[in-house]
């Protein structure tokens, strides 16, 4: 499923109009990453939790050539599913 999927099933489910539909879509993904950038989670009863974590900066190797290269720290986002999505899918 894709976004355009997504937002026809919203649009079916909920007998909003497919420009609705995406609005509310939309407004609901920039919600989730405004609040990740400013380091909060967001956590969805029953679907699961996104969040954040800082990675470290590390070292690593080119696997061509074996050089030494420097990782830079960066933040990363995390999806853990909750106990309603597991039951679900199982």
């Amino acid at each position: 499923m894709n976004k355009n999927d997504l937002i026809s099933k919203v649009a079916d489910t909920s007998g909003l109009s497919k420009t609705d539909a995406s609005n509310a879509v939309d407004a609901v993904i920039e919600s989730i990453i405004g609040a990740m950038k400013s380091g909060d989670d967001v956590r969805l009863v029953g679907f699961g939790t996104f969040s954040v974590a800082d990675r470290k900066a590390s070292e690593g190797r080119n696997p061509r050539t074996g050089e030494k290269i420097s990782i830079p720290a960066s933040r990363q986002p995390k999806f853990k599913a909750g106990k309603g999505l597991k039951d679900a899918l199982n």
